[in-house]
């Protein structure tokens, strides 16, 4: 596990408490993470993303060999543009996300830096006559994000002339004399962006973006944003046991795109039924001891497992938000389950803002 190239930079950073991220050591949190948190819902937070790292693809065979390789459509991704994809094995388990983006001459595949052997071995063990060169970008880019709804004028007031982006485009834009990838980000509840660029420059770039009014915000409130946007981790909530149609990611797979490693698998689940268990969202009441690996139960019948949770201080009182699979016949919204001696609701994902403001999580429609 290496440091991030912000964290390497980091005399004077500030931050509280350093931990492992998504295989890279940065900051896990420069204050409260609850207040950070907030601040990534309510105003502008920036935060490293170092823990990421880029795989360029380039050569003729590049598109159609990448769109052999994962679940997503390749072959039609316009240049600036990007997709969620996941990586399989024959059987059609997961070993591994990325975001694909079409950069013109190039494809540029992004992914934690904890899944990057992974998928590097994966790549090079398909590429076989094929005209397509992988390069590990780890050396030469770096990126910072920030969230929130002020996040692009903090974006103007430090200087970058960026234009309204939909999900997933991205523009390359000039910035104190060097070239940034400004990438805006997937989530559709909440505004936020990504900044590609070279890793000598980005504590001038995180300073810039601290005077123009964003705050600083560690992993452990980009934690907390995560498990209430309903978002799964790789290595945590989706594993390598894991079929892609579990884990409600309809936004990975795509099956007019012709074929692909796995893809027998997921089109004779789609053509026979669903599979039994599905992703889901939990919500209790209070601070609750909810912790990966807790069985779900209903009717005094195990029906799932935690994978992630996370408690939280709301203005209506503390709440404890989850992720984890259920059967598919139980985790329907308003479904009261159990998780040791807590009890719980199955709740629809992204967990929103109204429904964490309610002073009783249940819903009022419940199945019968």
């Amino acid at each position: 596990m290496g440091t991030t190239p912000l964290q390497d930079q980091g005399e004077g950073f500030g931050a509280a408490s350093v931990s492992d991220y998504r295989g890279a050591a940065t900051a896990a949190r420069f204050g409260d993470p609850q207040a950070e948190f907030a601040v990534l819902r309510s105003g502008c937070g920036v935060y490293d993303l170092g823990f990421r790292t880029k795989i360029s693809l380039t050569g003729g065979d590049r598109v159609r060999w990448l769109n052999g390789m994962v679940t997503n459509n390749i072959r039609d991704l316009a240049a600036g543009h990007g997709v969620y994809a996941f990586l399989l094995n024959p059987q059609g388990r997961i070993l591994g996300d990325l975001y694909a983006y079409n950069r013109g001459e190039s494809i540029t595949v992004d992914t934690d830096r904890g899944q990057a052997e992974k998928i590097l071995a994966t790549f090079d063990h398909y590429i076989i006559m094929d005209d397509v060169e992988v390069t590990n970008l780890a050396e030469q880019l770096t990126a910072l994000g920030l969230a929130g709804p002020d996040s692009h004028a903090v974006l103007a007031k430090a200087g970058f002339a960026v234009p309204e982006l939909p999900p997933l485009q991205m523009q390359t834009v000039p910035w104190q004399g060097i070239d940034c990838t400004i990438v805006r980000c997937e989530d559709p509840q909440h505004t936020s962006y990504e900044i590609w660029m070279a890793p000598d420059r980005v504590r001038q770039l995180w300073d810039a973006l601290l005077a123009a009014g964003a705050t600083r915000v560690g992993s452990e409130a980009l934690e907390l944003q995560r498990i209430v946007s309903g978002i799964p981790r790789y290595g945590v909530d989706i594993r390598e046991r894991d079929l892609p149609q579990e884990t409600e990611q309809a936004r990975a797979l795509n099956f007019n795109k012709g074929c692909y490693v796995g893809q027998e698998i997921v089109e004779r689940i789609r053509s026979r039924g669903a599979v039994h268990r599905k992703f889901a969202g939990f919500l209790a009441e209070g601070a609750q001891a909810i912790a990966a690996g807790l069985k779900v139960v209903a009717g005094e019948k195990e029906v799932g497992e935690i994978t992630s949770a996370a408690s939280l201080q709301t203005a209506a009182g503390a709440k404890t938000v989850a992720l984890g699979y259920i059967r598919r016949e139980v985790g329907l919204p308003g479904r009261e389950v159990t998780m040791g001696s807590v009890k719980a609701t199955v709740v629809p994902l992204p967990v929103t803002d109204s429904l964490l403001l309610q002073e009783d999580s249940s819903l009022e429609q419940r199945p019968a």
